[in-house]
């Protein structure tokens, strides 16, 4: 079946320009961009008066991992066995049923990064994933989007009292564990076709292969600006692609940053600073870091910040100095870059998902309604 949405004004992010159109969408991709589509599609959807806005992106979430109105059994998104569990994943503690995913879809939030916390050096994979479906093996984008990993207070703390109660240990782990990766492949190399030569299996080191050969980057949960600079330190080291995660005091170093060009993920930056680390927080980091021209994305560490409320915190950045244009791509094509998924979501172009979201006025604004939000073309219904 083919679906037109007419008349709407389509803001794409495929660049800054706002324009009024006709979207045609197919087998969940969208076809044609343009005018008088409608006689082409077997339903149309009049938008007129309407924004249209590419499906909201977040990079740093924990949806799915952390159940609604449920302390214990709920939280999946941390171990607290180890201080090193490279070889978990996400995906194996997604729950698609948990309430918070229809909240995130009918907030117009349609792709989400999400995985493990910040408890432990090393965490397991994230996932990006949809927020739709039943299954997740079927609302995943991407599998195996990033390894999680911290610094900072959270590692110190959850582990002082076993292995790890100092940042000089979080980071000599971190390159233990990327060292000894990288000789575990020299020698499953060097032993080639002679299983007695092998290394002894282990799934911890097989987990962080696709880091060391630059397919997925550490995801550096880091808040102070000393810990920003180790992870980079680090990552610059062992020869590791990066991202940077929450990056509070991201204004106090946004020059050395910009140089540095890693993607960054802003926030939560909505509520009480609870730990020392969080005392520079604001609002104004995203819109600081974006104008040294830094890569932003806006995220809300769900369920820190409710996953609906993306749209609100954007429009927060903006308030405090943040180029409008600049904090839509903070929340569409900026997070899909950083998520690797940008080929798919992001912006509205031809050959792309057909996550939609349409509004009766700007989402920064809390007094818009979301009308519709469609992923892969299937219309969200509460």
């Amino acid at each position: 079946m083919k679906l037109c949405i007419k008349g709407g004004l389509l803001y794409t992010v495929a660049d800054d320009r706002e324009f009024v159109g006709d979207l045609l969408i197919e087998n969940g991709k969208i076809t044609e961009i343009g005018d008088n589509l409608a006689d082409c599609a077997d339903r149309v959807i009049d938008a007129a008066g309407k924004r249209v806005y590419p499906g909201f992106v977040d990079a740093h979430s924990h949806l799915g991992l952390d159940g609604y109105a449920v302390r214990f059994e709920g939280m999946d998104y941390n171990e607290f066995t180890d201080s090193l569990t490279p070889h978990l994943e996400a995906i194996d503690a997604f729950n698609p049923q948990d309430e918070t995913i229809a909240m995130a879809a009918l907030g117009g939030v349609t792709t989400v990064g999400t995985g493990p916390g910040s408890s432990n050096v090393l965490g397991g994979t994230f996932i990006a994933v949809k927020t739709r479906g039943a299954r997740v093996d079927d609302m995943v984008l991407r599998r195996k989007a990033a390894m999680k990993c911290a610094f900072g207070e959270n590692p110190k703390f959850c582990y002082k009292e076993k292995d790890n109660a100092s940042r000089m240990s979080v980071a000599a782990k971190l390159r233990t564990m990327l060292t000894k990766t990288r000789e575990y492949i020299k020698k499953r190399e060097a032993a080639g076709d002679d299983l007695s030569k092998m290394p002894a299996f282990d799934e911890k080191l097989e987990a962080l292969i696709p880091v060391v050969r630059g397919e997925i980057p550490l995801k550096a949960h880091a808040h102070r600006a000393d810990d920003i600079f180790t992870a980079i330190r680090v990552a610059r080291e062992m020869g590791v692609n990066l991202t940077l995660e929450h990056c509070t005091d991201g204004h106090l170093i946004a020059d050395y940053l910009a140089r540095e060009n890693f993607y960054i993920a802003v926030g939560p930056s909505f509520g009480h600073a609870t730990k020392y680390e969080l005392r520079n927080m604001t609002f104004d980091t995203p819109g600081i870091l974006a104008a040294a021209g830094c890569h932003v994305s806006i995220v809300t560490d769900a369920p820190v910040i409710p996953q609906q409320y993306l749209p609100m915190c954007a429009g927060l950045a903006a308030k405090c100095g943040m180029d409008r244009a600049e904090a839509l791509r903070a929340i569409t094509i900026n997070p899909a870059r950083h998520l690797g998924v940008a080929d798919r979501v992001g912006s509205i172009e031809i050959g792309k998902d057909a996550d939609l979201v349409i509004a009766d006025g700007d989402p920064f604004n809390t007094e818009t309604r979301i009308c519709k939000v469609f992923i892969d073309g299937i219309e969200i219904i509460k």
